[in-house]
């Protein structure tokens, strides 16, 4: 796994949680792991959740989806949870996390010219949203933002970034993660700069360092 997809997996679980048992988001949505809703018994069913340490049958986990979507919306995911509740196990959830991303990357990919040329912190602000908002809510609801984005206008992408109904540490890191190009690219400019001054003066004859000494030291 690339390096910034490992760490986007590691911040998603900061902003959405992780939770091996099924509970209801703020939208009243069951959902599981980190922020994965489940719309119906099946999805949950096909999830490998565990029993006692042992795989629960799609019954059992059928029979849980509906004791968690019959529950009040919006309570912390502890208030859901039973003693008998499956649970997914940490693996399992890191995968399914993995491959939606994954998805969403490659989705990105074919709509974004250029993606796999950008810059990590912007994939990896990319794939917040989109994991936070759904593919298609990111390309059509952030227009100003992927225009700032083809152009290289790191400082106009970060300021169009800023979603609604998330904390503002989420999307301060998000903004983050545009600035942070904006000071790369300034550090690859000075470093050029400073190559581009060693090179001039390798290059220079033996007779201007003499007269640089003479002006600097008088000798």
């Amino acid at each position: 796994m690339s390096g910034y997809l490992a760490e986007t997996i590691s911040k998603l679980k900061e902003f959405e949680g992780c939770v091996p048992w099924m509970y209801r988001d703020t939208a009243g949505k069951v959902t599981v792991g980190v922020g994965l809703m489940l719309p119906d018994a099946a999805t949950a069913s096909a999830l490998p959740f565990l029993l006692a340490e042992t795989p629960a049958d799609p019954e059992q986990i059928a029979e849980e989806f509906a004791r968690v979507n019959a529950l009040p919306q919006g309570k912390l995911p502890a208030f859901y949870k039973l003693p008998t509740s499956p649970q997914l196990p940490q693996p399992a959830i890191d995968a399914k996390l993995s491959s939606v991303l994954t998805e969403f990357e490659a989705t990105l990919r074919q709509k974004l010219g250029g993606y796999d040329g950008l810059p990590d912190g912007v994939k990896m602000a990319l794939l917040d949203m989109a994991y936070n908002l759904g593919p298609a809510g990111l390309l059509t609801g952030y227009p100003h933002m992927l225009n700032a984005i083809e152009t290289g206008s790191w400082s106009q992408a970060a300021a169009e970034c800023t979603r609604e109904g998330i904390s503002a540490a989420r999307n301060s890191w998000t903004r983050a993660q545009f600035l942070s190009t904006v000071v790369d690219s300034i550090r690859a400019e000075a470093r050029a700069e400073v190559r581009a001054e060693v090179k001039a003066i390798e290059k220079a004859p033996a007779s201007w360092f003499g007269k640089l000494r003479k002006l600097l030291f008088g000798k």
